[in-house]
């Protein structure tokens, strides 16, 4: 079994555009956490594509296991 390596996709309209301040905080849209980066991936790229005509909107994906132990060694990719 492969270790976990937890990662979370969410995003929002920006205040502008190149940034990473929202608009509406609370209102983020979160996509979800998935167990690697392969995954996490393709739930980004289909939530980029479905907002590509709103500059404004954009998507993210975190490495939670970067936040989760940090010291460990990163096989994501």
């Amino acid at each position: 079994m492969s270790k976990q390596l937890p990662h979370l996709v969410f995003g929002g309209r920006l205040t502008e555009v190149g940034g990473t301040d929202f608009e509406d905080i609370s209102g983020l849209d979160l996509v979800g956490i998935f167990p690697n980066y392969a995954s996490a991936l393709e739930a980004w790229k289909s939530k980029a594509h479905a907002t590509v005509d709103d500059a404004n909107t954009r998507y993210f994906i975190v490495h939670l296991h970067r936040l989760l132990d940090p010291e460990a060694e990163d096989h994501a990719h």
